[in-house]
């Protein structure tokens, strides 16, 4: 059996910049589709000779905002992936999308070009929070692309951002309520941080709002924990909830520390090689990006190998992430060691007796409460 693959493609390009938004996307006033697409083609090619032999068990398209792209781009990578991978029966096709009406319109032909799975970046489910946010949508849109989405896919999930200003526990039981009643086998609830270079942390730091404090924010994922593992979406990853069997298995690829190729700007990609895990990413910039592909057939603006303590820091960092945790005989043939081993007694044994980690004979992972900490459980674990 072939070692699985997942394939990522980036599409840059946003209509507008959120301004809690820290991903790789842009503003442009008018996009060569064909253009772009000849590349992620050309690029895809260079893919398959780096990450050869593999089956292809996931593709996402991420951005930026993919349903911004045509259709027909869609479906071309698609069959080409097809072409140059053995690729499996069930594959999951998943496309980012925004829930404007004029997008929407779209998920028909992107139903027929291959995608099977669609997740709408809803974010909020009331007019104030919307503006706050940047949305170009509004609440009846989401809940219309939302109809739409189930219409036409088998699987959709929708995202929305909590602990957002003067947010109360109760106004988020709420929403969290609506949600629900919206929601298929898949919901994403993010708790709104403020990243560097984004609108939002300029204006957090002259004091334009303030986010709810940490017990109120601790209070909401408690909530959110709870009312989502009684609704049968229980957690699978901090911020991810499904119903059993119903998790993103693209996502579950990166978690679990497996092999994926990236296209398209910024994209990353990792695949095992005897001495570790090759590391690729490509150019961020738009343009730049564009011209290296046309240019030399490839993107790519750095590799490297991940290899001994390096490897095992990386695998545990993504590992822990998830509910279920790290299973240690995987995390073994992959990084060469033990997780528990490579960590040692002084660095697990507070943390266990804390309640934030825990071990048995088949899994390392984090608790509930680890999760909700867990960058600072990593700082324990990996300095």
């Amino acid at each position: 059996m072939t070692a699985p693959l997942g394939v990522y493609v980036h599409w840059p390009f946003c209509k507008s910049k959120c301004p809690y938004c820290d991903f790789n996307s842009h503003v442009r006033d008018g996009v060569d589709q064909t253009r772009w697409r000849d590349a992620l083609l050309k690029e895809l090619e260079h893919a398959a000779r780096e990450a050869p032999g593999r089956r292809v068990e996931t593709m996402f398209f991420g951005g930026g905002t993919p349903s911004l792209m045509q259709p027909e781009t869609a479906g071309a990578v698609i069959e080409r992936v097809k072409a140059l991978w053995d690729t499996a029966a069930d594959v999951e096709i998943t496309l980012e999308a925004n829930p404007t009406s004029v997008e929407a319109a779209r998920f028909a032909a992107l139903a027929e070009a291959g995608v099977n799975r669609v997740s709408l970046g809803v974010q909020a489910l009331d007019a104030a929070s919307l503006r706050f946010l940047g949305r170009e949508h509004s609440a009846d849109e989401a809940i219309d692309a939302i109809a739409t989405a189930r219409r036409h896919f088998a699987r959709y999930s929708f995202d929305l951002i909590y602990a957002r200003p003067g947010q109360t526990e109760a106004a988020w039981a709420d929403e969290l309520a609506r949600a629900l009643a919206l929601a298929g086998e898949h919901l994403s609830l993010y708790q709104l941080t403020i990243e560097r270079g984004t609108r939002f942390f300029t204006d957090h730091a002259r004091g334009a709002f303030a986010l709810p404090g940490e017990d109120q924010a601790a209070a909401m994922f408690e909530l959110t924990q709870q009312r989502l593992a009684t609704a049968g979406l229980p957690a699978y990853e901090i911020s991810n909830h499904a119903r059993p069997g119903a998790a993103c298995r693209h996502n579950l690829i990166y978690w679990r520390y497996q092999d994926y190729v990236g296209i398209g700007p910024g994209a990353h990609g990792r695949f095992a090689e005897d001495a570790g895990k090759r590391a690729t990413r490509r150019a961020s910039g738009p343009e730049a990006w564009l011209e290296a592909v046309e240019r030399d057939g490839h993107g790519t603006a750095e590799t490297t190998l991940v290899a001994g303590q390096d490897l095992v820091e990386e695998a545990l960092m993504m590992g822990l992430r998830l509910a279920e945790g790290i299973d240690r005989s995987m995390f073994a043939s992959m990084a060469g060691a033990d997780p528990v081993a490579a960590l040692g007694e002084r660095r697990l044994a507070p943390l266990v007796k804390a309640g934030y980690v825990e071990v048995d004979a088949t899994h390392l992972r984090a608790t509930q409460a680890g999760r909700q900490r867990l960058n600072a459980v990593l700082e324990r674990l990996v300095t």
